[in-house]
């Protein structure tokens, strides 16, 4: 048998992935990229990779024994693309996927508000008429038209930033006239800039995101309850007997 050695330069641009399929007795292939997220896919892991924050290095050594079909045939009786593998170039997460990710938390953030609004108004006897809530909660939708507008000319983070510091202005101001109680107005506020903080230290991790927003959904279902402990449930259709 002739050992036959060649070589060949590629370039390529706008390409998010790279397969090879195995069709000699020994395949090796290397890849080396200045890319912080690959992802390695097909018929045959790595035998070694190697990822840092900037690039990343992984290498395969395939032998004819690992695939399924012989050196030679004839005919298509075998499709040798199932045997293809690779790496696929993940793009991390960008503004519109941020932005898109912070919109699946909206709930969360519209309903922990709104339980403010409805802790103050019980435990101090505050009357809040609904459409005070609604302003509330439009003001809270507005955010998220706010960032993706905003983050179509700047950073996503900066974006975030200015987006969620004019929402909390105006729901904080807002909440002052319904209290008419600096103690309360401040408590609001604060509580509002905890909460888009954490949903943005959300928004920035990739592999933990699920475990934060459950963490974060533990943490306010017990306050929640610990808010609530003292309040008699069955009387509380009564406006002069909120609490037991």
């Amino acid at each position: 048998a002739v050992d036959n050695s060649f070589s060949f330069s590629l370039n390529l641009r706008g390409s998010e992935e790279l397969y090879f399929i195995p069709l000699g007795k020994n395949t090796d292939v290397t890849i080396h990229a200045p890319w912080p997220n690959p992802k390695f896919n097909g018929a045959y892991l790595p035998d070694n990779h190697n990822i840092t924050e900037e690039e990343f290095t992984a290498n395969w050594h395939l032998l004819h024994l690992n695939r399924n079909y012989p050196q030679r045939w004839l005919g298509n009786q075998y499709n040798v693309a199932e045997s293809s593998f690779g790496v696929n170039l993940l793009i991390p997460v960008d503004h519109y996927q941020k932005s898109e990710r912070s919109a699946k938390y909206a709930i969360m953030i519209i309903a922990f508000t709104f339980l403010i609004f409805f802790f103050v108004e019980v435990l101090n006897r505050t009357r809040i008429h609904p459409i005070q809530y609604l302003l509330v909660g439009l003001a809270l939708i507005i955010f998220y038209s706010l960032l993706i507008a905003i983050s179509e000319h700047i950073n996503f983070n900066i974006s975030y930033l200015i987006s969620s510091a004019a929402v909390i202005v105006i729901v904080t101001l807002y909440s002052k006239s319904i209290y008419k109680n600096t103690r309360q107005t401040t408590i609001t506020g604060l509580t509002l800039v905890i909460l888009y903080g954490f949903i943005f230290i959300t928004l920035q991790l990739q592999d933990y995101a699920l475990l934060m927003g459950i963490i974060g959904l533990f943490i306010v279902m017990a306050i929640v309850m610990y808010l609530s402990r003292k309040i008699n449930w069955y009387e509380f259709g009564d406006k002069n007997d909120y609490l037991g």
